[in-house]
């Protein structure tokens, strides 16, 4: 045996963390082309970082919690080891109750934890068509999911978008037309944000 053939035998090769994107058209990229869309450009800043990670896109235009919740058990094949859950948008605007929506969200936060499966649990910004505390309660699904299941929580997945007062001017500069789904710009900032929300989930699926 040559050594440089023991040592390739030696090394064991480690297999990147597969992590699933679990969304609706914020997550699959609606409007935008392939290389500016969320999973993409989330794949780019952990390829920048030197992360061993490999992001699936599970994300489907229109999807609602109950869409997520039908589709997660096929989702999770043996291969993903983790998961980011980033739902309920479509819920609101069809203005789903919040009590369904969080039992749809709790049944994919159990459908993980029995696949040993760790979770990154992205909330959203509920607007207040609805009243105040229907916007309350809708927010509070995900912390409160996220404490139960001891899953990693990022409070909005248009939040970095939010923070900046003028909104006419978020809405021209990181919004595509429709007002509702960011362009590549906006996406970059989600990422900027929510990268390291990931690289930590990643870590988690490692141990």
């Amino acid at each position: 045996m040559t050594a440089s053939f023991a040592l390739t035998a030696g090394a064991a090769v480690a297999e990147p963390v597969r992590i699933a994107a679990l969304g609706d058209s914020l997550t699959q990229g609606y409007g935008l082309i392939q290389q500016e869309g969320f999973t993409a450009q989330l794949q780019d800043w952990l390829n920048e970082k030197a992360l061993d990670v490999t992001i699936v896109n599970a994300g489907v235009s229109g999807d609602t919690t109950a869409g997520g919740l039908s589709r997660v058990d096929w989702t999770l094949t043996p291969d993903i080891d983790a998961m980011i859950v980033a739902l309920g948008g479509n819920d609101v605007l069809r203005g789903i109750a919040p009590e369904t929506a969080r039992e749809n969200l709790r049944g994919i936060m159990v459908a993980a934890s029995e696949k040993d499966v760790p979770v990154l649990l992205v909330g959203i910004n509920a607007p207040s068509n609805y009243g105040t505390d229907y916007k309350a309660d809708f927010e509070a699904i995900y912390p409160d999911l996220a404490d139960e299941f001891g899953a990693l929580y990022f409070e909005s997945f248009l939040g970095p978008l939010l923070k900046n007062a003028d909104m006419d001017a978020t809405l021209q500069t990181y919004m595509q037309p429709d007002g509702i789904h960011p362009n590549g710009r906006g996406v970059a900032l989600i990422v900027a944000e929510l990268g390291p929300y990931v690289a930590d989930l990643a870590a988690r699926a490692e141990d």
